[in-house]
């Protein structure tokens, strides 16, 4: 639990746990709107999503009028979200707007504006060979979607050609299968670091930080990345 009031509850998520029942997750066993229940009593109302592979930051309203007043904060794009991930390459410019329309769930879908700003933090180079290549550069990236759109960070990285280490449907299964093999990392490498927003009884400023999990610590251990300590 990252916080807790009268009026909403904050989670850090991991990696892999569905967040609620849909077509998307399949046969998954567990979810986490449901172990919350259980866990503080009473209804809850899930005020946005992250994916399942994606770990950090989920709010989590204890009333509909609640979980309505956050949807227009964040329908309003008035939630600023900082996510951490790993990715392949070392991404040119360091900083950038990737501004390129995405479809929804369905690929097929009508395409809607989507923006993502992303900042390159820190890089390596590892020296394992794979394809025609004798080293492997990966990069730490800050990205700051200011749209919601599906899957969206994964989905901008993979069209600069800078995919998400992890990332099953939009990256590279040979870079996926070194971390596996290497690193011993099997999850897909996007957090949910920081969401400042307006607290929906008070309007109180908000600032919410979920921890990295021990894989991801200890790939930024490995690598010598440190994160940045500016809000």
């Amino acid at each position: 639990m990252l916080y807790q009031d009268d009026a909403l509850i904050a989670v850090n998520k991991p990696a892999g746990l569905a967040v609620h029942r849909s077509k998307m997750v399949g046969n998954a066993e567990a979810f986490l709107i449901d172990m919350l229940r259980e866990q503080v009593g009473g209804t809850t109302y899930l005020a946005h999503r992250l994916d399942r592979a994606t770990s950090g930051v989920l709010l989590i309203a204890r009333s509909s009028e609640i979980a309505a007043a956050l949807g227009e904060q964040f329908m309003g794009r008035d939630v600023h979200k900082q996510y951490l991930a790993v990715v392949r390459g070392w991404p040119e410019p360091e900083e950038a707007l990737i501004d390129y329309a995405l479809p929804g769930s369905r690929e097929t879908g009508p395409r809607r504006d989507a923006r993502t700003s992303y900042r390159r933090l820190a890089t390596v180079e590892v020296p394992i060979s794979l394809g025609r290549y004798p080293q492997q550069r990966y990069a730490l990236v800050l990205a700051e979607p200011e749209t919601g759109r599906f899957r969206q960070i994964r989905k901008h990285m993979a069209h600069v050609h800078h995919p998400i280490i992890g990332d099953c449907q939009h990256g590279r299964g040979d870079h996926n299968r070194l971390y596996k093999q290497y690193f011993s990392c099997h999850r897909m490498l996007l957090h949910a670091w920081r969401l400042r927003f307006r607290h929906p009884l008070s309007g109180a400023p908000m600032l919410l930080e979920a921890p990295l999990d021990p894989a991801f610590t200890g790939l930024l251990e490995r690598f010598g990345w440190s994160l940045p300590t500016t809000e």
